[in-house]
């Protein structure tokens, strides 16, 4: 962690929302007059497109179903870590991009399925914003978890994040409902081990909950929307949050633990906006008292 050069990490699996968060932090950035250099888990990846289907024949050939971008040998876990820790030292830093498509790829001059090349990042930055999979990784060889200030993790219930997924990946990528099933049992072991150990690091939490029947996701006609959800806030530390003032601000919200509450999912944007505006307030302004 660093008081001068505050890094954000929200992470959450493929299909959970996180671009939808960071969204909502841009905004905050932008109306605060925070500027925030961005960073995505996508850059880290070990592997572009073509490498990475070369691997998972290799690894289906020698008997590993279980391989994908989730786990932790796919990707450059230790720059990324060098990233946080060099951003948190000294304010600088260099990232890339990984360009997923033909519009990116025509901003970029990169193919689609490879990567740019490592950029510096701009100078006079407030802090460093980083959103993908494994922004909060602790094992045997990292520890992302204690370099980053604000840990927020995306983790909708799991029947929701796979109906997101399947629909993303159809409309964005023309994939089939089977191939986009594939995918998700192929990674289901690295999300029970990368993924989600992740998420007792995070110091919030907001996790979507469909209110409609999603027991069979892979056969959704469409994806519950906020007004057929729920919303429950848990924070790892509740000390300092002021929850009877959220509750009084969010409608028709409660309290269900001493340290979680509940809102309706139209007001997730409002929650976070409530919730994270003072905190990253207090990093910049801790930050230029440094």
């Amino acid at each position: 962690m660093s008081k001068k050069f505050p890094i954000i990490s929200v992470t959450g699996s493929s299909g959970a929302g996180t671009s939808t968060v960071k969204y909502t932090f841009d905004q905050i950035f932008r109306r605060e007059g925070i500027k925030a250099v961005s960073i995505e888990g996508d850059a880290f990846h070990k592997f572009n497109r073509a490498d990475m289907k070369e691997q998972l024949t290799q690894r289906y050939a020698a008997g590993d179903a279980t391989f994908s971008h989730f786990s932790y040998e796919a990707n450059e876990l230790s720059e990324l870590e060098r990233v946080f820790r060099e951003y948190g030292e000294t304010g600088k830093g260099r990232t890339r991009t990984y360009v997923h498509d033909e519009a990116e790829a025509a901003k970029t001059g990169v193919a689609p399925g490879n990567f740019t090349a490592w950029a510096p990042f701009e100078d006079g930055s407030d802090l460093l914003f980083y959103e993908g999979l494994h922004g909060a990784v602790v094992n045997d060889e990292v520890n992302l978890a204690k370099l980053a200030d604000l840990k927020i993790g995306v983790v909708p219930v799991i029947n929701l994040e796979w109906i997101q997924k399947i629909h993303r990946d159809r409309a964005q990528r023309g994939y089939t409902t089977e191939a986009v099933t594939d995918v998700i049992l192929r990674r289901m072991h690295a999300y029970v081990h990368c993924i989600v150990p992740q998420f007792t690091e995070t110091d919030i939490n907001f996790q979507r909950v469909p209110v409609v029947d999603t027991s069979n996701p892979f056969i959704s006609r469409s994806i519950p929307t906020p007004d057929e959800s729920l919303v429950v806030i848990r924070f790892k530390n509740p000390r300092g949050i002021d929850f009877p003032y959220l509750t009084s601000m969010i409608h028709d919200s409660w309290m269900s633990r001493a340290n979680s509450i509940v809102i309706p999912g139209n007001k997730m944007d409002l929650a976070m906006q409530l919730i994270l505006t003072p905190l990253i307030e207090r990093l910049v302004r801790e930050a230029k008292r440094a």
